[in-house]
């Protein structure tokens, strides 16, 4: 009789992979909860496609631990696939097959046949909007379509995870928008570990991120999480019509230390709109609006919060760990 399934479909603990001298993977571990989308950030060689590969089973680990649905992947490579729908970089696809043919052939090594191999077909070609061109040669796909038809592949066996490594690259913004609002639709369903650049896709589509530098975690959490962690600010957005140094003192006698940014200038009727940040996450707005409205020579329009982009966040993040990494090598040489 098996027991209850795990509520952590992935589970990483002190994953290390080393080529010779060179460390790819230092020391990693974080665990992914059934049904969550995961975005998986980090620079160029920072260890991201190392890890994915090893969670896969197609790549060994030096050390560590890693199991997908309570499976060891060590141990049992062949198993841990069986879990997972894998959707690499390059996205590989045969040039001269047509996109049902391919994924008749992909089901059938995935276990798939007969009645439940048809349904599954018709399944992910509905879920991924390849109806029109499922009679198509995949050669003669725009690399959007051949993006949807790797992902349509990956989740054909019904996967517990399924891993993106750069789904969106090379894409134009309406093909981006199809492909983020398909992971989207995922969720629930199955655990999703998604490596992008785009970072405000990333933003729009994961329920977590984490974010890795020379192989290490330097960062996990919610957008906001990591927000309040690595920039402790708050930002507004405000529209006021009146002269900049009467803003200035206005915002100086609200509370000292708020500083003001021009973002445009003034428009036909005299507005102009300002980011004011507040150097601590502390909630302002209502204070920032009751001064400003009742300062001498100004008007005020609007006034709202706007939260850092995603991007302040990994650069904050990776900026931090590389300090930390050149402290260390200073401690150990004086």
């Amino acid at each position: 009789m098996t027991g209850p399934a795990p509520s952590n479909t992935i589970e990483v603990a002190n994953l290390v992979k080393a080529y010779g001298s060179v460390t790819a993977v230092n020391g990693i571990s974080f665990s992914v909860r059934r049904g969550e989308i995961i975005g998986f950030l980090g620079p160029n060689g920072a260890g991201k496609s190392t890890t994915m590969r090893i969670l896969t089973g197609y790549l060994p680990a030096s050390s560590g631990f890693v199991s997908v649905c309570g499976v060891p992947v060590a141990s049992r490579p062949e198993d841990v696939k069986r879990h997972i729908g894998y959707m690499p970089e390059n996205n590989p696809l045969p040039e001269e097959v047509r996109v049902s043919e391919y994924l008749s052939f992909r089901g059938r090594l995935k276990d798939l046949s007969g009645k439940r191999l048809r349904t599954r077909i018709e399944t992910v070609i509905e879920l991924c909007d390849l109806k029109r061109v499922r009679h198509r040669i995949l050669g003669t796909l725009s690399k959007g379509t051949r993006q949807r038809v790797g992902i349509a592949e990956a989740i054909l066996a019904e996967p517990d995870v399924l891993i993106m490594d750069e789904p969106t690259i090379g894409l134009d913004p309406h093909q981006i928008i199809m492909i983020r609002d398909l992971i989207v639709g995922l969720r629930g369903r199955m655990s999703v570990i998604l490596s992008s650049h785009i970072l405000p896709e990333i933003e729009a589509t994961c329920d977590r991120v984490i974010i890795i530098n020379q192989g290490r975690v330097v960062a996990t959490g919610t957008p906001d999480e990591l927000r309040r962690e690595f920039l402790g600010r708050a930002n507004y957005r405000i529209e006021v019509a009146g002269e900049s140094p009467a803003l200035r003192s206005a915002l100086e006698a609200i509370r000292p230390g708020l500083t003001v940014e021009t973002l445009d200038g003034p428009d036909s009727s005299g507005f102009a709109s300002y980011e004011v940040t507040c150097p601590d996450a502390e909630d302002l707005g209502e204070e920032i609006l009751r001064g400003l409205t009742t300062a001498p020579n100004l008007r005020v329009r609007s006034c709202a919060r706007t939260a850092a982009s995603l991007e302040h966040v990994f650069l904050a993040a990776t900026r931090r760990s590389w300090d930390a990494t050149l402290d260390d090598k200073k401690g150990r040489k004086s």
